[in-house]
């Protein structure tokens, strides 16, 4: 972690920068087709859409293995009406089986390592009842969004609760195999910089569909854009619907 932030003020700059949007409302509405449906949140941070669902009527466990992400969220309202846990997909309850899984905010491509990526899909594929749906969200490599992520266009100042003042920004590098690297940078009030790389996987679309058949999904539709786009227009986007066959 960044010597410069405490895990609360990461948290609270991730929320600040990510207010509720319009790929919430399309995860919202997916759940929402089948009501009080026991639902997986797989990479569920600081449980923004987690807490929606939940305040639908739905049975929500959130899942993340980020531990301060989850501590924002515990203390959120409503918290208490979703079941937390620390860690990936690995952590699943073995004896838990879900009617929906989502993976939202391009969580699936932080999830960067193929083998990874494999597993998580398993590891969902096992915890749904057969009928059960999954949908999540990937940028379209086509789109070579990273392109756009520059010091000019990403550059953001959030005051968060306790009073920090915040500058942030990212750069990003393509690498080899569809990976970008990000690397953000945040200024504190003015005077200590903190910086933090991550790894970012772009799939294509083929790539996306042979991981899920081989996990054993079926694949229902993908769409490029939160209203329902095709691939290769709208958002840029490669928004996955599946479920796993009866």
């Amino acid at each position: 972690m960044p010597s410069g932030m405490t895990g609360a003020q990461l948290s609270a700059l991730y929320d600040a920068g990510n207010q509720w949007a319009e790929d919430d409302d399309f995860f919202l509405a997916f759940v929402n087709e089948r009501p009080n449906s026991r639902v997986l949140d797989l990479g569920c941070g600081t449980g923004r859409i987690t807490l929606a669902v939940a305040a639908a009527g739905h049975s929500v466990v959130g899942i993340d293995p980020n531990p301060d992400s989850l501590a924002a969220a515990q203390r959120k309202r409503g918290a208490e009406a979703v079941t937390w846990i620390d860690g990936t997909s690995a952590a699943i309850p073995q004896e838990a089986t879900f009617d929906v899984a989502i993976m939202t905010a391009h969580v699936a491509q932080a999830i960067n390592d193929d083998g990874d990526w494999s597993r998580t899909l398993a590891d969902v594929h096992s915890a749904l009842v057969p009928g059960g749906r999954l949908a999540f969200d990937s940028r379209d490599i086509a789109a070579r969004a990273w392109e756009d992520w520059t010091p000019a266009t990403t550059r953001r100042v959030h005051t968060l609760p306790d009073g920090s003042r915040v500058e942030a920004w990212i750069e990003s590098a393509a690498e080899k195999d569809g990976l970008v690297t990000l690397t953000e940078h945040r200024m504190v009030n003015g005077s200590t910089e903190d910086t933090e790389t991550s790894v970012l996987a772009f799939r294509t679309e083929d790539q996306l569909r042979h991981d899920l058949s081989s996990a054993g999904f079926a694949v229902d539709r993908m769409f490029g854009g939160w209203a329902g786009e095709d691939v290769g227009s709208g958002n840029g986007e490669l928004i996955v619907i599946a479920h796993k066959p009866a």
